[in-house]
């Protein structure tokens, strides 16, 4: 942990918070519509999620708003008159760990934290697990994390489960994989994408559940709608094959052309093979040809669509290379 950790105490919590209060009255305000990501990463590196507060707390209310100086305030102010709110610690190592109209001190992050997830605050003791398995604020320690994760987890924290998941699934016993499961559909519950994408790859397979086609498919399809691409293309191959789900090959296509705008080298190379094939869309050999550079592009070849697309007239060709640019993904 960077700096020395906070003594316990309420006298050690007030300098801790006016230290860090001293910097907001020289740093800007950032505009209310900054992005309010909790710090973490996603498969190997832990998921993420802003802390759960009622809307009527001020300063987690105020933290929504971006008026983050605003929340630093009110979260010292109730720490003034309650040493032990680990609500409001919490709230101060998110806005240490973001860097949110302070600078970014993941140290100073931790020690909140500690102190809150020291309270039995879930939110807190996830998050502090999160910098433990990345190294941030203090020494990477997976297993404190997992120790952390499984604090949270306890309590129900969906983003504490699904990671406790993740690392559980690296597991060869088959109780660990069934415990795996069973935490990755509370975080599913939770409609966390990721989660949902994963435990549709468990019942897919037969891992850890029972092997179910179509509450695989009925997985994949959420995480789709909740943003994730796996899961668009995991959905999309379903319905194409009709497994789990009735055979839609236009609405595969659909699918696959979601994933396929937002950069997914799978669904682009897929889309590709369909234009070739007009299956679920029209035949289109340039549309098929844009989409198949831009999967290479991104290191996926295919032989076939080399071999079906040699004979592409030039000016057909340049069309191709011109939508592939357009579609580019910054």
């Amino acid at each position: 942990m960077n700096g020395t950790p906070a003594r316990s105490g309420s006298t050690a919590m007030r300098r801790l918070a006016r230290a860090s209060l001293a910097l907001l009255f020289c740093i800007a305000l950032p505009e209310a519509g900054r992005a309010q990501s909790a710090p973490g990463a996603e498969a190997a590196n832990p998921a993420t999620e802003k802390p759960a507060r009622p809307a009527s707390d001020a300063a987690y209310g105020a933290y929504q708003r971006g008026l983050f100086m605003t929340a630093f305030l009110r979260a010292t102010d109730r720490l003034e008159r309650n040493p032990n709110d680990a609500a409001a610690m919490t709230l101060l190592g998110e806005i240490h760990a973001q860097g949110l109209g302070i600078p970014q001190d993941f140290g100073k992050a931790a020690e909140w934290y500690r102190l809150a997830a020291g309270r039995g605050d879930a939110n807190a003791a996830f998050a502090l697990g999160a910098l433990a398995l990345e190294g941030r604020g203090m020494e990477r320690d997976p297993e404190r994390a997992r120790a952390l994760f499984e604090e949270a987890a306890a309590k129900g924290h969906p983003r504490a489960s699904y990671n406790l998941a993740l690392m559980l699934l690296n597991d060869d016993n088959p109780a660990a994989i069934e415990r795996a499961a069973r935490l990755m559909a509370v975080a599913a519950e939770a409609e966390i994408p990721d989660a949902q994408h994963a435990l549709g790859v468990l019942h897919a397979r037969g891992r850890g559940v029972q092997e179910d086609e179509a509450r695989a498919a009925a997985l994949f399809r959420r995480a789709a709608e909740n943003g994730s691409l796996a899961g668009a293309v995991e959905f999309a191959i379903a319905l194409f094959n009709g497994v789990g789900v009735a055979r839609d090959e236009a609405r595969a296509a659909d699918y696959f052309r979601r994933a396929a705008y937002r950069g997914n080298a799978i669904a682009q190379n897929r889309l590709a093979r369909l234009h070739v094939a007009g299956r679920g869309v029209p035949e289109d050999r340039v549309e098929a040809a844009a989409w198949h550079m831009l999967a290479a592009s991104q290191g996926l070849t295919d032989d076939w669509l080399d071999e079906a697309l040699k004979d592409l007239p030039d000016e057909d060709a340049m069309r191709a290379q011109a939508l592939a640019e357009e579609r580019m993904t910054p």
